[in-house]
């Protein structure tokens, strides 16, 4: 729907109801901004320009009192959007800082348990490890008795290979 097409009641009523236009509607006289010096009358005229003169300075007047609102409301606007920005990076910063707090802890958490876990292991390792040299031992020992026996047969062999044959 076309701007044109909207003028009327509803377009009045929305305008009334918006907090845009909470300084007034707009048949009101327009309020006179108290930064900004007032406009000074124009000298009267006689006849029909002295009329369009006068129209024309109030609408000049009312245009810039709107214009001055307007600017006076998006700065309201723009404070109160930087204020919540920042309230936010407050909250950010904070959930930054705990979050930190809590990655640390688990962490050491996590670092405890693994040395309990490389003391479990260490036990099962040491425990293997003697194991093996129990049965390291064991094979040396083996190892000089098949040595011994060896030894032994040689010999045997040797007195059974010099005798003479009879």
């Amino acid at each position: 729907m076309s701007r044109r097409e909207r003028d009327g009641p509803e377009l009045e009523a929305e305008a009334g109801d918006g907090s845009f236009f909470a300084g007034g509607s707009r048949d009101e006289p327009p309020v006179q901004d108290p930064d900004r010096p007032e406009a000074l009358p124009a000298a009267p005229q006689p006849g029909a320009e002295a009329a369009l003169d006068g129209q024309a300075s109030r609408y000049f007047a009312s245009l810039d009192a709107s214009v001055g609102s307007l600017q006076r409301r998006a700065q309201d606007l723009i404070d109160r959007v930087n204020a919540s920005r920042k309230e936010d990076h407050g909250v950010m910063s904070s959930f930054r800082e705990s979050l930190l707090l809590k990655v640390s802890g688990l962490a050491e958490q996590l670092e405890e348990r693994l040395f309990h876990l490389y003391g479990i292991h260490n036990e099962l390792i040491q425990e293997r490890l003697q194991e093996l040299a129990e049965v390291t031992e064991r094979l040396g020992q083996a190892q000089a008795e098949l040595q011994q026996v060896c030894h032994t047969v040689e010999a045997a062999y040797r007195d059974l290979c010099l005798q003479p044959e009879t």
